[in-house]
């Protein structure tokens, strides 16, 4: 299999402000090659972080953005046809095992249940990953890890990952950022003013603090940077706030009129 390595590569450094000792943890768990779920609200930093620490080992990282009809052949691979016949090519967690990169599925809870238990044999001591349709057995590259995200905020009847999955893990739970950390990460990643960013978080803070009372998720840092580039580009900062920060995560008036009240108290 001819597959470039550094099609994979991480090129360049992420930029990622540590909010504990997460890289420590993480290196460790690399180190004994520990498959690691990475749990938390949506856009609190998660798939950053996994990028900063392929970069940091050196390691490729190939990135699946999970979704429902994932089936268990767009992860391993599947025999197409051309001008010659069939041939197999191998799906993104197959060029992982067999490289040794970082394999990142992202969002795993929004796959189906029967797709995900194909991971299996890989986050268990024999690490190797059956490939039933071409009749082989990939065995891992003793650099690969399989590293998935997950965010408690999807668990439902419908979606959740079973038991069995869960617990072939190690675990670390991300957050959003304290406060003053949240605002030196906006500002740097979008050349805005401190005095913006730290009220673009109060507006954060504003609507998370409405997790549960009318909104499923709060304001994430991730559309915490979408404003702030938009007021980089000269839009106000209401309107960039109602764009960027409100109009996305609701529909209700009664909460958008709290988050515009919120607005308004800061950059009104």
């Amino acid at each position: 299999m001819n597959t470039d390595i550094a099609q994979y590569q991480v090129k360049q450094e992420p930029f990622y402000q540590p909010q504990g000792n997460e890289i420590a943890l993480y290196e460790a768990a690399y180190q004994r090659r520990l498959p690691v779920m990475v749990k938390g609200p949506t856009g609190c930093g998660k798939s950053r972080f996994i990028e900063y620490m392929a970069w940091r080992l050196g390691k490729p990282l190939v990135t699946v953005a999970c979704n429902e009809d994932m089936t268990a052949s767009d992860l391993v691979g599947r025999y197409l046809l051309d001008a010659t016949g069939t041939r197999w090519l191998d799906g993104p967690l197959t060029i992982a095992a067999r490289i040794g990169a970082i394999c990142y599925l992202d969002e795993i809870v929004e796959a189906r249940q029967d797709t995900t238990v194909v991971i299996h044999p890989l986050t268990d001591h024999r690490r190797n990953l059956p490939l039933d349709k071409k009749g082989e057995v990939v065995t891992a590259h003793s650099d690969f890890q399989l590293v998935i995200s997950y965010n408690p905020g999807y668990q439902s009847l419908m979606k959740d990952l079973k038991q069995s999955t869960k617990q072939r893990f190690s675990a670390l739970v991300f957050d959003y950022p304290p406060a003053e950390l949240e605002a030196q990460i906006v500002a740097t990643e979008t050349g805005i003013g401190a005095e913006l960013a730290t009220g673009l978080v109060k507006i954060a803070l504003a609507a998370r603090n409405l997790k549960g009372h009318g909104l499923d998720e709060g304001i994430s840092t991730r559309l915490l940077v979408y404003a702030a580039n938009l007021i980089e580009a000269g839009i106000a900062p209401t309107e960039a706030c109602r764009m960027a920060l409100v109009d996305p995560i609701t529909d209700d008036d009664d909460i958008r009129a709290t988050l515009h009240h919120a607005i308004d108290a800061v950059f009104g």
